[in-house]
């Protein structure tokens, strides 16, 4: 079936109510912080109070012998009995070497590099006698100097090594594009546009802590670890692989219901292997929840890019070429993805929406004494999209063009589109995203709105954002020639039952995305069956085929298009068994609606009829078809998909204390076919709403001097609130993608893309007749007050 018939289908394109929420609303969920096995101990993990310290030595005999302390773990008794923490993508230099990969630790062994790292496990009966015990662990430490920017970590002056296996601090220099092509570009160019910009670091602050349960059978040798995590298959398979080596089948992880992710819950941790390991060191369950200072400390940061970027053009305003230069911090070692995240997610598409010709990027990447830095919400794709676009809307300013003009002088128009950073574009129409936004937006009565602000006092302003994303994250091929250590397809198993329910078992995992509704909205319009008769199983290796879980967009493109697979396999088994049944060929069987009929005739039979058929073959050619309707299928696709949109800010300012006040905000996207259209406005308005935080007051920030983590909590860092927002104004263009089953494209990471630029791009807009031409995020007021205050100086 090709995508567009199966757009035409029942239940596709309909706001079905979410199943999973009747669970979550009546408190029935099942999240890892609810599972009680028996016999179950509590961890609390000792971390270190230095963000950069030699350690002399570790006593733990006063606190193993506080009541309820079942153990204690150090360094020491993990060193030489498994691996460290391995990173799933390799990235070479320039010259074709590796990058630098120093080991990572369980429990920090001799040094520890950040304020969080972990230093010692303490087992007990109880959580509270754990952390008493902990408190009671001596560590002598000897401090050393702390590099927390990559501007300190890049100064050969410095002095200071955080791994004996990056003297100089740099993981890796990577490059992308034609350098002597560009600089041509750039020689003969009308005009130049540059930029000097920061995208700030961010803690990804889930609902829901991390939480690990593990346990060990020893009649079996086999171990369980429930976890809060998006890929269940992939933490076993480098758990057990990479750190722990054990047969993968004598490891099961199960990630229940988990409260939010946003990438942060992809990677393999630490505590997640301390755990598994101490769960048979001590022959007891053992639970460790984070608290959420913890979680500040301790789980993998997000963005963190200083970049310089330039434009160049003729004298119309076309592009002839872009050349960037980023430092990325990544933190003081490597989580899974983190070295993807600024080469292979970043610079392959800053060719954004728009025909540059030429573009050559440069990204070195840095070890710091910081949290480790990895994926969060859009992964490499935000932080393309707020240069680009902060770059683009520069050049409009300095070429006398409006926000749209600029933007529309560029645009891709014919498809599909090579861009000179790798990926190939199939298909969009950037044109209809902007006029929709622009009408949608009433950009016509901005001007009367500007007028009304200043009347009272107020400064207003309009920004623009137009994004692109590459979503799927996938095919292996390409992925696996760029650097990953690992396979991008997806998995999924249909399982029809002799009642003609199903049920499907995905490789892809939910934490919020409402799969439960959608897979099931996918299998029922295919079938011609009720909504209600299809379940969803994911998150459980026991249970599910090998999947690569869910990040990047990819649930429905890539997970959804396995599941169609195993429903085309489906169907053309009932067609035998229907042929069976009405004595026709199956080559004559049709199937729409959940009926299977025989062409030319008015012989037909329901869904049901077939699938009982299957379980109870009397009378049935068991010579030549098995009993059962139970179908696998893997999808590996061709290509990326692309959504894109335009995004449309309007804000007010406050004069006399900086406030800035988001007055509108539209958003216009191209997901190709949408299956729930009110599952995919709540996953925008989230994402929109995580954009906006880090555009006005989401900022991780680390003392220079001694490297502890200044906004450790949310009395410092500030998060985003219902009252922040106006009602967003939402809408769709739709250009299917052209080579997945569905047509989809994926929606979950768009919002929190597209929305940064669009906002400091509005905030700029309205500070530029007091002659402010520059601004980083946050804007928070003290810093656009602040701002104004130094402009109006220079004045």
């Amino acid at each position: 079936m090709g995508a567009s018939d199966f757009a035409k289908l029942p239940h596709i394109g309909e706001a079905v109510r979410r199943k999973e929420d009747v669970r979550f609303l009546t408190g029935a969920g099942n999240y890892t912080d609810d599972v009680l096995l028996p016999n179950q101990a509590h961890a609390v993990f000792l971390r270190s109070p230095h963000a950069h310290a030699a350690i002399r030595s570790i006593d733990t005999a006063a606190a193993a012998a506080m009541p309820g302390v079942v153990g204690i773990l150090t360094g020491a008794d993990i060193d030489g009995k498994m691996g460290g923490l391995p990173c799933g993508w390799l990235i070479n230099n320039p010259d074709g070497t590796p990058m630098k990969e120093p080991p990572h630790p369980i429990l920090a062994i001799g040094k520890v590099r950040y304020v969080g790292d972990h230093v010692a496990m303490v087992v007990a009966e109880t959580a509270e006698q754990a952390k008493n015990a902990a408190e009671a662990i001596v560590v002598d430490y000897e401090v050393l100097p702390a590099l927390v920017s990559v501007a300190d970590a890049a100064k050969k002056s410095s002095g200071v090594t955080i791994h004996d296996a990056a003297p100089d601090n740099q993981c890796y220099r990577w490059t992308l594009g034609d350098k002597a092509a560009v600089d041509a570009a750039f020689a003969g160019a009308a005009h130049v546009t540059k930029l000097d910009l920061v995208n700030n670091r961010l803690i990804p602050n889930a609902i829901e802590p991390r939480v690990a349960v593990a346990g060990y059978n020893r009649a079996g040798d086999e171990y369980t670890l429930y976890v809060a995590n998006q890929n269940p298959h992939v933490e076993r398979l480098l758990m057990t692989a990479f750190v722990l080596g054990l047969p993968e089948h004598k490891v099961r992880v199960i990630a229940p219901d988990v409260g939010g992710g946003f990438g942060s819950k992809i990677y393999l941790y630490a505590e997640d292997v301390a755990l598994t390991w101490a769960s048979k060191q001590f022959n007891r369950n053992i639970k460790w929840t984070a608290e959420r200072s913890e979680s500040f400390l301790s789980d993998a940061h997000g963005r963190d890019h200083v970049s310089h970027a330039e434009m160049a053009m003729d004298k119309d305003g076309k592009f002839l070429a872009l050349r960037v230069h980023t430092d990325a911090n990544l933190g003081a070692y490597l989580s899974t993805f983190a070295t993807a995240v600024p080469t292979i997610l970043y610079a392959t598409l800053l060719a954004g929406q728009y025909t540059t010709p030429q573009i050559y990027v440069e990204v070195d990447a840095w070890f710091t004494n910081t949290a480790p830095v990895d994926a969060y919400r859009g992964a490499g794709r935000p932080e393309a999209t707020y240069l680009l676009e902060r770059l683009v809307s520069r050049c409009g300013w300095e070429m006398g063009l409006g926000q749209d003009e600029i933007r529309r002088r560029n645009f891709v128009r014919e498809w599909p589109y090579q861009t000179p950073v790798a990926l190939q574009y199939d298909v969009g129409d950037y044109q209809a995203c902007m006029d929709k936004a622009q009408a949608l937006a009433d950009v016509a009565g901005f001007d009367a709105r500007r007028a009304e602000s200043e009347k009272q006092g107020r400064l207003r302003g309009i920004g623009y954002s137009s994004y692109i994303e590459a979503c799927g994250l996938a095919p292996s091929n390409i992925a696996g020639a760029l650097g990953a250590r690992a396979g991008l397809f997806e998995a999924g198993e249909v399982r029809v039952h002799p009642t003609g329910s199903v049920t499907v078992f995905t490789g892809s995992h939910s934490h919020g995305q409402g799969h439960e509704t959608t897979f099931a909205q996918v299998v029922a319009a295919r079938l011609g069956i009720p909504v209600e008769n299809v379940d969803i199983v994911h998150g459980d290796t026991g249970r599910i085929p090998f999947g690569m879980g869910t990040y990047g967009s990819r649930s429905i493109s890539v997970g959804g298009a396995a599941i169609m697979r195993a429903l085309d396999k489906i169907e053309a088994k009932a067609k035998k068994i229907a042929a069976h049944l009405m004595e026709a060929s199956d080559a004559d069987i049709e199937f729409a609606g959940g009926e299977f009929t025989v062409k030319g005739t008015d012989k037909k039979i329901p869904f049901g009829q077939v699938a009982l058929t299957a379980y109870v073959p009397h009378n049935y050619p068991l010579d030549k078809l098995e009993p059962g309707l139970n179908e696998t299928a893997f999808y590996d696709p061709t290509n990326f998909t692309y959504p894109a949109g335009t995004y449309i800010c309007e804000v007010e300012i406050d004069k006399a204390t900086g406030e800035v006040k988001i007055d509108r905000f539209t958003a216009v996207d191209d997901f190709g076919t949408i299956i729930n259209p009110m599952i995919v406005e709540g996953q925008v308005h989230g994402g929109i709403v995580q954009g906006i935080g880090q555009a006005l007051m989401e900022n991780c920030v680390y003392d220079r001097e001694t490297g502890q983590l200044l906004t450790g909590s949310f009395m410092d860092y500030a998060m985003p609130r219902a009252e922040d927002f106006p009602v967003f104004k939402l809408d769709t263009v739709c250009t299917p993608c052209t080579h997945n089953p569905l047509g989809t494209k994926g929606c979950g990471e768009a919002g929190a893309i597209g929305s940064p630029p669009a906002v400091i791009n509005a905030v700029l807009d309205a500070l530029h007749p007091l002659g402010v031409k520059d601004f980083d995020m946050p804007a928070s007021p003290a810093r656009v007050w602040e701002a104004m205050r130094k402009a109006q100086a220079a004045a």
